[in-house]
């Protein structure tokens, strides 16, 4: 199968390589069948949210990646004169958040940003991609319960924080044209306005992750804060009608939004939902853990190809490289075994941190080898000597032709 392209990866480096880093990253993507990832401007210090720290980046990665990666910049209030510059380097597009990132180092944005960053974007074929939860008063008011029970934490994240900030981000994507994307897409109820939009000739993308199709909150245990992220994992009716929004294709694509930690940093030991660090770790597992329950819903290999492949790559401005198997791509090939069962166990992670909800969960879908370009990169637990990986820097004349 083409190569899987997971393109919400949060790396961390540099500056935070203690819960991340580029060699572990793409060793663990190389393990899970990703082929290419595509790299978060937060939470590595300094942001990618200038050119400066951008090149930065590029040297930290620099020989240190089994898998070929690409950079998303991001969006903050006051870098419009750096978004340009970045796009002209060869990033593939940008990030913003509409609510508080969880660093301080990269600021969520006003609306009056927002309107001078997409000034800037008309034109470049370049694709903003948001963060779509939005403090709405007075549902957001701090809510009393006990911390440690995942409902708490629940009901102070609730769906109209979504559908609110989805609201704004369809309304700016109509009214200056410019690709947008939604990341991370946990509640159903903001489908109807994601469809009614694109109805309406939006150039408007969404995804979901592998957390909000496997797990659901009402078998969260207690304490358990391992599975916490933002937007948080919703109900389980919640979950049956985003797969039925996959089978009706009005959601493009699945991706892992791996978002690893230090351990300490979970509260495991007081298991407080509230003060907890929001992520999931899970960029290995992505294609056996959307196989496992994609089967059981008559999906085909041709869905998986399309979700987890092809779709990622064109958001990314990879599409004409990346996500199929054809004369001319590079030979990016995931080879599995849909049908042979394993247990997700800790000395089989290659995360640099081993903490993840998906523990002792059994999963169908075996990866036995991932090639790179031809390359084998991975074969049966065992990594190539030497990291293979490339940085792909999107070409503005590709950025273009995606429109």
């Amino acid at each position: 199968m083409p190569g899987i392209v997971d393109c919400h990866v949060h790396v961390n480096e540099p500056g935070r390589t203690s819960w991340e880093g580029f060699w572990t990253a793409t060793r663990a993507a190389a393990a899970g069948g990703v082929t290419t990832i595509v790299d978060m401007p937060l939470n590595s210090i300094p942001p990618t949210t200038t050119l400066r720290h951008f090149q930065e980046k590029l040297k930290e990665a620099t020989g240190k990646c089994f898998v070929d990666v690409a950079f998303w910049g991001g969006v903050v209030p006051g870098n419009q004169l750096e978004l340009r510059p970045m796009i002209q380097a060869g990033v593939a597009g940008f990030k913003c958040f509409l609510i508080h990132s969880g660093v301080d180092e990269f600021p969520h944005v006003a609306e009056f940003d927002l309107h001078t960053a997409m000034k800037q974007l008309q034109g470049t074929g370049s694709v903003l991609l948001f963060h779509a939860e939005m403090d709405v008063h007075p549902t957001t008011e701090k809510i009393g319960g006990d911390p440690s029970q995942y409902s708490t934490f629940l009901q102070s994240r609730p769906d109209i924080m979504e559908t609110e900030a989805i609201r704004t981000v369809t309304e700016l994507c109509l009214q200056y044209r410019v690709r947008c994307h939604i990341v991370h897409l946990s509640s159903a109820k903001a489908l109807k306005l994601i469809q009614k939009a694109r109805q309406a000739g939006a150039p408007l993308t969404v995804e979901t992750t592998h957390h909000y199709l496997s797990l659901c909150a009402e078998n969260i245990p207690l304490g358990a804060t391992q599975f916490k992220c933002c937007p948080p994992i919703r109900g389980s009716a919640n979950q049956e009608q985003l797969w039925s929004a996959l089978k009706a294709g009005q959601i493009d694509m699945v991706v892992s939004d791996h978002s690893p930690c230090t351990p300490d940093l979970k509260k495991l030991e007081s298991g407080d939902f509230t003060q907890a660090w929001g992520g999931i770790s899970s960029l290995q597992f992505g294609l056996p853990l959307f196989w496992s329950s994609a089967s059981k819903r008559d999906f085909q290999l041709a869905d998986v190809v399309r979700l987890l492949s092809r779709n990622p790559a064109y958001l990314s401005s990879l599409g004409h490289l990346k996500g199929s198997l054809a004369p001319g791509f590079d030979a990016d090939l995931v080879i599995w075994d849909p049908e042979t069962g394993f247990q997700i166990q800790e000395e089989g992670i290659h995360h640099r941190n081993k903490l993840t909800p998906y523990l002792g969960f059994t999963l169908q879908g075996v990866v036995r080898a991932t090639i790179l370009r031809g390359q084998l990169v991975y074969k049966d637990s065992n990594f190539c000597s030497e990291p293979l990986g490339k940085h792909l820097l999107i070409s503005q004349k590709m950025n273009q032709a995606q429109l």
